[in-house]
């Protein structure tokens, strides 16, 4: 028993060391995302099942040895690391009003509606973080699996989340509309597990928000996501009215390969391209949120330490290899389709992500200060690992709450006729 209690214990103290010395490299970054993300964003419940199994060990006798003894002290020092990454979270506050103070005009809060800014949350919920599982919110009313369009003898389907009294944010007698892209390195992902925590909130605050499947590589080749999600916001201008939405704002969000798809459909707004059969529709948003993104396909890997994102690109999204036709991944790059016409941005990233590593955000946010005319805010959160937003954690919500703010900043705006 106590060297059974001192390799657990083991195990508990390598998972905590993980969360502060996340591994970037070739074979190390999945796992220790997948581990990091996990224990970062759950750190609480995993200190107290960890409790719970070192309460077990010695009422079985695991301090009757030496090793046991010494496992008690790697479980303290465990917890207590554990709970001060957690605690870290908070900072991300800190680094969103900079980010937004230093992006967005001067006295930005007091241009946002009185009544929208007198809703704009401000405390943490608790509630959520010790339950985080199921994801929902009893003032929102959710529809799934609604057709919006069929493509390659596949339906394609996308979730209505709406505030059960119909209120867009304010009291305002329309909803403006929030767009989430899942992710899953455009080969994996569902609109059901992903996005969720911000779709159940934002429509609880009067958003009408919807959540879209697309084609998935291999079977589907850039530029068909994208082609899909147009259809999608097609939809929105059409029918969204019907059911309460504001189509004249859109803003366009998703995470990793989500948030590479919402930088393209910011960027390549009415290009007929990839629009057929429906050109003539306006595809504009009028505000991108990409959280850790994916932004360069011409050079893939240039700040991440290893290039394998750059063949599977090629055998499996693009399908042609950068020397047969380089202008097809410069086209699937939104590095390379930045114009003086984007929209806002707000780029939120992990400053721990070891899937996506921050420089590549922060090479996009330069770039787009350099040709665009719009504002554009970046946040890098600390402690983040990628997909840190999908459980609703302290740093989870104060991001969510600084996505909120960005929003509804974008959206005042956007009623008032001011320029951005």
């Amino acid at each position: 028993m106590p060297w059974t209690f001192l390799f657990v214990s083991l195990l508990g103290a390598a998972l905590a060391w993980n969360t502060y010395h996340p591994r970037g490299g070739r074979y190390s970054a999945a796992p220790s995302f997948f581990l990091g993300w996990l224990t970062a964003e759950l750190a609480l419940h995993h200190i107290f099942w960890q409790a719970l199994a070192t309460v077990a060990f010695v009422y079985g006798g695991a301090l009757s040895a030496w090793p046991g003894k010494l496992g008690l002290v790697l479980a303290l020092g465990s917890w207590v690391a554990l709970g001060l990454h957690y605690l870290r979270g908070f900072e991300a506050r800190g680094v969103i009003e900079r980010a937004l103070d230093e992006a967005l005009p001067g006295g930005y809060v007091e241009r946002i509606a009185p009544k929208l800014r007198a809703e704009l949350p401000e405390d943490i919920e608790w509630g959520p973080i010790l339950r985080p599982f199921p994801i929902r919110e009893p003032s929102v009313e959710c529809t799934r699996n609604i057709v919006f369009a069929r493509a390659a003898a596949q339906d394609l389907k996308l979730d209505v989340y709406r505030p059960r009294d119909g209120r867009g944010p304010g009291g305002a007698d329309r909803c403006p509309v929030f767009f989430y892209i899942h992710g899953g390195g455009w080969v994996i992902g569902t609109k059901d597990t992903q996005g969720l925590p911000i779709v159940n909130h934002l429509a609880s605050q009067g958003w009408f928000c919807v959540n879209v499947n697309y084609r998935l590589s291999p079977g589907a080749t850039f530029p068909d996501h994208l082609v899909d999600l147009k259809r999608a916001l097609h939809w929105v201008r059409t029918e969204g009215p019907a059911w309460g939405a504001d189509p004249n704002f859109v803003a366009v969000a998703g995470g990793s390969a989500g948030g590479h798809l919402a930088s393209l459909m910011a960027l390549t707004q009415n290009d007929a391209e990839y629009q057929p059969g429906f050109e003539d529709t306006d595809t504009s948003v009028q505000a991108a949120v990409p959280i850790y993104g994916v932004y360069d396909f011409v050079e893939p890997g240039k700040t991440w330490g290893h290039d394998d994102l750059g063949p599977f690109l090629e055998k499996h999204v693009l399908k042609t290899t950068r020397d047969e036709d380089p202008k097809a991944f410069e086209k699937a790059s939104p590095l390379h389709r930045i114009g003086p016409d984007a929209p806002p941005f707000f780029v939120v990233h992990g400053a721990s992500d070891t899937l996506v590593p921050a420089p590549e955000a922060r090479e996009f946010v330069r770039a787009f200060r350099e040709r665009a005319m719009a504002p554009i805010a970046y946040a890098e959160i600390p402690g983040a690992q990628h997909a840190f937003e999908l459980f609703p954690s302290v740093r989870s919500q104060i991001t969510r709450s600084g996505i909120e703010l960005f929003l509804a900043w974008a959206w005042s705006e956007h009623r008032t006729g001011s320029a951005v």
